[in-house]
């Protein structure tokens, strides 16, 4: 199948505030969209979030909806991009780590790249994983009971994690394969 249409009618939610890594949005919201699926941003608030960039604040991103008025049932995956406030700032919103727990229970692939297994891990579903992330996350993941494994990417049932912006072509590739072989049509 056409790379262009492997996710044809699938919808897929990236999950994101201030601060978050702008290629660990960007990379995956534009691969996601070039092989056919349509990629909403779901936030604490509507409106514009603004991405970090190397050592300053980079370009704002459209918000399509709020994270407590998300439907699970009308999407196939979860994107969670990295950044060191990101994730910071989403693991302590009930909204947000609730919303990882359902897409959790409903087996559907939840992929976190650098620093976002931090919500993989307040949301408890790091236990028991095999998991990767940024460096500075590795003693959090060790202690919340996931096997750390230094590799680009690494798949555990349908958890998707990945390291840094240099693993962002591995970690998109798991993500469009993961979507592809479910049996979620949204």
């Amino acid at each position: 199948m056409a790379n262009s249409q492997r996710l044809a009618s699938r919808r897929i939610l990236i999950m994101a505030t201030d601060g978050f890594e702008q290629s660990e949005l960007e990379t995956p919201l534009e691969r996601l969209q070039a092989a056919g699926a349509r990629v909403d941003i779901a936030s604490l608030e509507t409106g514009d979030i603004t991405g970090w960039d190397g050592d300053d604040w980079g370009d704002d991103v459209e918000v399509d909806l709020k994270i407590s008025d998300v439907k699970i049932a009308d999407y196939a995956a979860l994107v969670l991009p990295g950044g060191q406030i990101n994730p910071d700032l989403l693991r302590v919103e009930e909204d947000a780590v609730a919303l990882i727990r359902d897409f959790a229970r409903a087996d559907k692939p939840i992929a976190a790249i650098c620093h976002a297994p931090w919500l993989l891990i307040e949301a408890g579903l790091a236990k028991g994983k095999r998991l990767t992330c940024y460096k500075s996350v590795r003693t959090d993941v060790i202690n919340a009971g996931a096997e750390f494994v230094d590799e680009e990417v690494v798949v555990d049932g349908n958890i998707i994690t990945s390291r840094c912006p240099d693993d962002l072509p591995a970690f998109c590739d798991a993500i469009i394969e993961a979507v592809a072989e479910s049996r979620v049509a949204v």
